[in-house]
């Protein structure tokens, strides 16, 4: 039997909210009745930033990952070994890794993987970009540092078949990310000793 709304209004927001990952409709109804018990200018707060953060938010135009400025903070950081990149496949998992406090290089996001099965081509990815930068020069190593997954894997080797003839080292996080698992769930630790201890990626998957 399908839930009656007492409010049109009501049933609107509870429809919105059930369209975010991970929500299912019973905690949209509670996130909704929450906001209804907070004053007026507790929610047009709320609203107005997820609004701001949609018309404002910036790409790296080197990274691609989420900035507020044209260059993101770790690009632009003079600090960081600027010879590295680690190729993520989303902006959580930039987060993540930064969050192990155990790498200092720069980043690329490709904004996925490649996965037939969902539609995903090399070309919908962040993919030439990464070539071009490393073409450039002064790029010693690329670190791939992509979910354990099939499709993680078929990712790996098509870059390394973009990248090996352009005299970068090639390495890909250790296995102490298990198969099948995505990177952003993984604990600090393991992470975090994952790049520590990465290894030569040969172009086998």
């Amino acid at each position: 039997m399908n839930q009656q709304y007492p409010s049109v209004l009501l049933e609107k927001a509870v429809g919105e909210f059930s369209k975010l990952p991970g929500i299912g409709r019973k905690t949209a109804m509670r996130l909704v009745l929450h906001l209804l018990r907070q004053d007026t200018a507790t929610v047009e707060a709320f609203g107005s930033s997820i609004i701001t953060l949609k018309r404002e938010v910036k790409y790296c135009k080197v990274c691609h990952n989420i900035s507020d400025t044209e260059t993101c903070q770790i690009c632009a950081n003079p600090q960081r070994d600027a010879s590295i990149i680690c190729v993520v496949e989303n902006i959580r998992d930039v987060m993540a890794v930064e969050a192990t406090q155990q790498y200092r290089g720069l980043y690329h996001v490709l904004g996925g993987v490649i996965s037939p099965m969902d539609g995903v081509g090399p070309s919908d990815l962040q993919i030439e970009s990464l070539v071009q930068r490393v073409a450039e020069g002064g790029i010693k190593e690329v670190i791939l540092a992509l979910s354990t997954t099939m499709e993680g894997d078929t990712t790996n080797f098509y870059i390394y078949r973009k990248l090996d003839k352009l005299g970068v080292r090639l390495s890909v996080i250790a296995r102490g990310i298990s198969v099948g698992d995505e990177l952003e769930y993984a604990d600090e630790v393991t992470l975090g000793r994952s790049i520590v201890n990465r290894t030569v990626f040969t172009g086998t998957i």
